[in-house]
């Protein structure tokens, strides 16, 4: 089996050489190619570990592709757009995609996304975790137990829930509606003040400065991030 390798979607030459040169420099086996129907033989016949996604190809909506991988593939996908409009940003995420990152965009932005998509990856023959750490805070899922500097944390049931939604999938922007339906259902997908309000909680019991969230990110008008 090859080395997992990061695969690049993008019909613009130049970006490819880019983003390539990039992430070559930091040591990654890189994969590319132009069309959404090479970038799906690619990713049947290559091992992948992430997916970096142009939406706007010649053969193809990248929308319904993302939808498509998800009925086949487990790997993050990084979508890298100009489509910079917010609606664009939360169909994408919607759609499956694990974060949105806007052109033109920095190459330490870009490498500093890859790797959070990385540090969560799934890896083979691995088992879901049931403890995490932040900062000061310790979670054991198992116990239901929240810490800080060792001592116990009082977490109401809906602030529980919300938090486990989060860790569930660290390192990804989850969308406003996803984590409405997690925590409160469906119903209540409209209803984002209810997050406002309850990511507030979050960061007043579990961040050192509440003001300014390490772990608990906001990605205006989209959702949130929880970040490790």
């Amino acid at each position: 089996m090859s080395e997992p390798a990061i695969l690049l979607i993008e019909d613009e030459a130049q970006i490819r050489r880019l983003v390539r040169a990039a992430l070559e420099g930091e040591g990654f086996r890189v994969l590319e190619c132009g069309t959404l129907k090479d970038g799906l033989a690619q990713l049947h016949a290559e091992t992948v570990q992430l997916l970096l996604l142009d939406l706007g190809l010649p053969d193809g909506d990248g929308i319904a592709f993302i939808r498509e991988l998800r009925t086949q593939f487990p790997l993050p996908i990084l979508v890298l757009s100009a489509r910079s409009a917010e609606g664009e940003k939360i169909r994408a995420l919607d759609a499956g995609a694990d974060d949105y990152l806007t052109k033109p965009y920095s190459t330490g932005e870009l490498l500093a996304r890859v790797r959070a998509q990385l540090r969560r990856a799934p890896q083979e023959g691995a088992t879901a975790e049931t403890q995490f750490r932040f900062g000061d805070i310790g979670v054991d899922l198992a116990q239901r137990s929240v810490t800080r500097r060792g001592e116990t944390v009082r977490l109401t049931p809906i602030e529980y829930r919300l938090l486990c939604a989060m860790l569930a999938e660290p390192g990804k922007v989850l969308t406003y509606r996803h984590l409405l339906s997690a925590v409160w259902g469906k119903a209540f997908v409209e209803s984002n003040h209810y997050l406002r309000i309850y990511v507030s909680h979050l960061r007043q019991k579990l961040e050192d400065d509440p003001a300014q969230p390490k772990h608990f990110l906001t990605e205006t008008g989209v959702g949130y991030r929880f970040q490790i």
